[in-house]
This record gives C-alpha cells, sequence and structure tokens, in this order.
C-alpha cells in the first residue's frame, strides 16, 4: 500500500492527500478547484478544440465539480448566451458523448464577461466575477488565464491583469497564464514577448502550449526508448544512418491567410513541433520524468544542433501550384483569398539538421512539413543502416530495403518496424516485412484530445510538457539563419497539389545518397 509522503519544509509536517499521490494508479489525478478566463474564445481554436477539450474532461470526471470558466469577449452575451454558445460547441465537436447531465454540472460554473483588451472597467468586472466564482463555487482563489489570442495583444491584456491584480495569487493559491504558439516570429521577437508575459507572470508560472507535446503518441516517444531494453543499443550513429521527420498535410491554407503569409511553414511548424520531435528522439535518457530534468535533455540537443554549411544544397522551400487533389480541382497558394500575387511564402520546407553530439555524430536528421502533400501524416522515422555483410546474391535482396523503426504520431498512431523476412518458396528471396503496433487495436481506452492532456497539466501544476523559454529560444536560434537566407537567396520551387513537395527537395537527399521514406 502507498504511503503519502510527508511535507515536512512547515513547523508541523502534514500528510499529503494519498488520492494525489503520483504513485498510485488507481486513481486518476483530478485537477483541485480553480477556474479558467479564457481571453479569444469566439476563436476557432476555442470553439473546435478548448471548449470541447475541458467538457470532455469534465466528462471523463477530471475537472471538480465546481469548475468555473469564464469567456472574455466583445460580444455582447449575457450569461445565458454564452452558455448557449458552449453547448454548441462541445455537442459538434467533444470527444465523448455529449449528455445533458454532464453539461449541467459544466454550465453553473460558465460566465462571460463583454469587453475590450484596452477596456479597464471590463477587466474590473473580471475581477468582480473571479471573487464571485471563489465564494460560490469554492475556486479558492486558483485561476487559470488562457490567451486564445493574436500575440500582438499580449502585452494590453499581461498589463490590464497585473493592473487589476488578477496575476497576483493569494494565500497558498495559485495564478497561471497559458500562451499558444507562435512564439515570436524569431528570437528577438520570442524575447519580448517573453518579457512582456513575464512582467505579470513568474516564469515557473507561465505555460507555453505546443498542442504536439500533448499528443499520446509523442509521450510515447519515451517509453519506447527509455522503457525497453531492445531499442537502446541500436539507437546511435553506429547502427543509424538517418532520421526523416516528416509533417505533411492533404489540406491548404483554408481561412489562415491573414497569418500565414509572411510566417510560412518553417516558422509555423518545424521552429516549434519538429524540432520538439528531433529533441525527443535524439535526447539522452532523463535522470527523472520531472520538469526540469526532462526539459535538460531537450535544451542539450537543441543547443548541439548545427547547420549545414551549403544552406542552398541543404534545404529546400516550395509553394504549391493548382491543379487537381483527390479528383477535386484546388487552388495554388497565390490564388488562395487574402495571399497577395507575388508572395514569396513556403508552403513547403526541407532542412538537414546534424547534432554535435557522440551519439549521433555523422547521423542526418532530415525534416519537412508541407501543405497539399500526398497525404495527412506526422511520422518519425529512424532509417538503419544496411548489414555489413550479406551472403545473399544480389538478385536475392533486390527488393530489400533498409530496416527502420517508425513512430507514427499522427492519424494512425503507432509504432511500425520494418524488416527483411525470406519469402516462402523453394528461391532464397528476401523482402521487406512490417511489423505493427497501432493504439487502436491494443488498448480499449481512446487517445484523449492533446488539448485535454494540457489543460488538466496545467491546472494540476504539471509542466513537464511545457516548453520553457529556453528551448523557444534555442529552435529560433536553428531557425533564424535559414530564413534569413532564403529571403535572400531562394525563392520557393513550384510542385504539384498531391505530391510529395518540389523536385529541391528530393535533390536535397540524392546529393547524400537517400531518398525521402514515403509515408
Amino acid at each position: 500500500m502507498l504511503k503519502g509522503p510527508l511535507v515536512t519544509d512547515s513547523p508541523e509536517p502534514t500528510a499529503v492527500n494519498p488520492l494525489r499521490d503520483p504513485r498510485d494508479r488507481r486513481l486518476p489525478l483530478i485537477a483541485g478547484p480553480s477556474s479558467m478566463v479564457m481571453f479569444g474564445v469566439t476563436g476557432d481554436l476555442a470553439r473546435k478544440k478548448l471548449l470541447p477539450a475541458i467538457y470532455d474532461l469534465t466528462h471523463r470526471g477530471l475537472l471538480p465539480p465546481s469548475f468555473g470558466l469564464v469567456g472574455f469577449g466583445r460580444r455582447d452575451w449575457s450569461d445565458e448566451d454564452f452558455q448557449e454558445y458552449v453547448r454548441k460547441s462541445v455537442s459538434e465537436h467533444a470527444r465523448t458523448p455529449f449528455t445533458d447531465s454532464v453539461f449541467e454540472q459544466l454550465r453553473g460554473g460558465l460566465r462571460f464577461v463583454t469587453g475590450e483588451f484596452d477596456d479597464k472597467a471590463a477587466f474590473d468586472r473580471l475581477t468582480e466575477v473571479v471573487s464571485e466564482l471563489d465564494a460560490t463555487r469554492g475556486t479558492g482563489g486558483n485561476h487559470a488565464f488562457y490567451l486564445s489570442i493574436p500575440p500582438s495583444a499580449f502585452p494590453e491584456v499581461c498589463q490590464q491583469l497585473a493592473d487589476s491584480g488578477l496575476n497576483t495569487p493569494r494565500d497558498g493559491s495559485w495564478r497561471r497564464v497559458v500562451i499558444e504558439k507562435p512564439f515570436g516570429h524569431d528570437l528577438a521577437s520570442a524575447r519580448e514577448l517573453n518579457d512582456v508575459v513575464e512582467k505579470a507572470f513568474r516564469p515557473e508560472d507561465v505555460f507555453r502550449i505546443d498542442h504536439y507535446l500533448g499528443k499520446e503518441t509523442v509521450q510515447n516517444i519515451l517509453a519506447l526508448r527509455f522503457a525497453n531494453q531492445m531499442f537502446e543499443p541500436v539507437w546511435n550513429a553506429t547502427y543509424v544512418d538517418h532520421v526523416q521527420i516528416t509533417m505533411a498535410e492533404d489540406i491548404g491554407i483554408g481561412s489562415r491567410a491573414g497569418y500565414y503569409d509572411g510566417i510560412g511553414t518553417a516558422r509555423d511548424v518545424i521552429q516549434n513541433h519538429l524540432l520538439q520531435l528531433l529533441a525527443l528522439t535524439a535526447m539522452e535518457e532523463p535522470v527523472s520524468f520531472r520538469a526540469s530534468d526532462l526539459r535538460a535533455e531537450k535544451e542539450k540537443v537543441l543547443s548541439a544542433v548545427e547547420l549545414p554549411e551549403d544552406l542552398a544544397a541543404h534545404t529546400a522551400r516550395g509553394q504549391y501550384v493548382g491543379g487537381w487533389q483527390g479528383g477535386e480541382k484546388v487552388r495554388s497558394y497565390l490564388e488562395e483569398d487574402g495571399i497577395p500575387a507575388d508572395s514569396t511564402t513556403e508552403t513547403f520546407a526541407a532542412i538537414r539538421l546534424d547534432i554535435a553530439t557522440r551519439r549521433w555524430a555523422g547521423v542526418p536528421f532530415y525534416l519537412r512539413a508541407g501543405k497539399r502533400l500526398g497525404r495527412r501524416v506526422t511520422e518519425i522515422a529512424v532509417i538503419l543502416k544496411r548489414a555489413p555483410f550479406l551472403p545473399f546474391r544480389s538478385t536475392d535482396t533486390a527488393d530489400l530495403g533498409q530496416n527502420a523503426i517508425v513512430i507514427r504520431v499522427q492519424p494512425d498512431e503507432g509504432v511500425t518496424m520494418r524488416f527483411g523476412s525470406k519469402v516462402p518458396g523453394t528461391q532464397m528471396e528476401v523482402r521487406d516485412v512490417t511489423m505493427d503496433f497501432a493504439y487502436g487495436m491494443n488498448f480499449t481506452e481512446e487517445s484523449p484530445e492533446a488539448y485535454e492532456r494540457l489543460i488538466l497539466d496545467m491546472l494540476l501544476g504539471d509542466p513537464p510538457l511545457f516548453p520553457r523559454q529556453k528551448e523557444v529560444e534555442l529552435s529560433w536560434k536553428i531557425l533564424d539563419p535559414i530564413t534569413e537566407f532564403w529571403a535572400e537567396n531562394l525563392r520557393p520551387a513550384p510542385y504539384r497539389p498531391g505530391s510529395w513537395g518540389p523536385d529541391t527537395a528530393h535533390e536535397m537527399l540524392a546529393r547524400d545518397g537517400r531518398t525521402w521514406r514515403r509515408p
């Protein structure tokens, strides 16, 4: 039986609630008394992801019955109007079944405050609403502020929160702020953004959300590598030839023109999602999964990344043209609504990176991401070297490729191992086969959405899955020289919708004697 540890930093040690012992797997960890104030609650992210995630957590019993949710926006809504908005959102987009009893529990804590970000009176009303939740819902002064708004609005909102005192915890309570990517558009802006946020909140109270880190398969990278003896011996330069990390989408930019143009694929997903996947793939084993230990190992990897000397030869960028995809005629990027006809923003990016450590010396990491590609898929492919000696005739192994360990992040979450096997028959013929693990086939419980995990971890004050400022800055130090080179020397090359990027991306790997894996 697990015994609750004692808290010994006070004159009279008190026992920790044994039901909140992280070692006890009999009960899930449940957030304590708390509320969330959501700025940008009428946006697509809140409507399709955040509000459904909060409902799903409520449905799973992981939020306290008295949880409060306050929307802040310009719409002239009453609390009842907001409640109906939330009902519509969660009934359309929630992962778990919609039931009136669960929603009624959530409805009791729903409040709405009308106002602009520069409206001091609105923040005074917000202060009153938060105090009312403390009194009527028992939220205990524990409040999170979710900034689902453009980074340009952060200074105004953070200053208003500071002026109203909402950022300051009292009597053992906590106040936290959640910010969404992008964390700036380069190193300088990332530092400016961080200065703005940390003027109002302590660094340990700032939670930067990268929703990819909440995906079960991303977390499974740690389990795959460090809970199994079979992978560690080959997870190094002695056996690994190269690593490919792919994030492909089969859609265009949709309605994101205002954000996407001028940002591009490299800043949108490589700087955060793909570099985080690289860090988790290449990091050394942490001494524990405490946030400080896990982040330290990721930061070591990012600080050891080296750019290729010839950026023209070892990077590629592209822009999709019009054509047919999936039996449907689609527009080119330059024909999308709101995109200037002379835009040089890339919709495809590929780069080679090297890691200057003993484990990975000489092993290139190829990262690629793009829109209007062959299919929607995110995967990490660890490609192993060929066996040094094959006692077969060349015709016996004509169909044999390289062994690979492929971690599928989405959509078919799981792991595939590719290796050679003899084809049944009288002749010696070796061909690639795969051994597959799929989450949906091996576990009865459906994987929660990433935002469910991340929102719950934030309310619990558990930060390992949230990158801290140093990781953000290291990532921009990697990407900034590439985007600066592109702006001056490398226009995006055209590629057809439904293809796997421009010819320049394939030529990039061909120079190294390799080819892109087709997911």
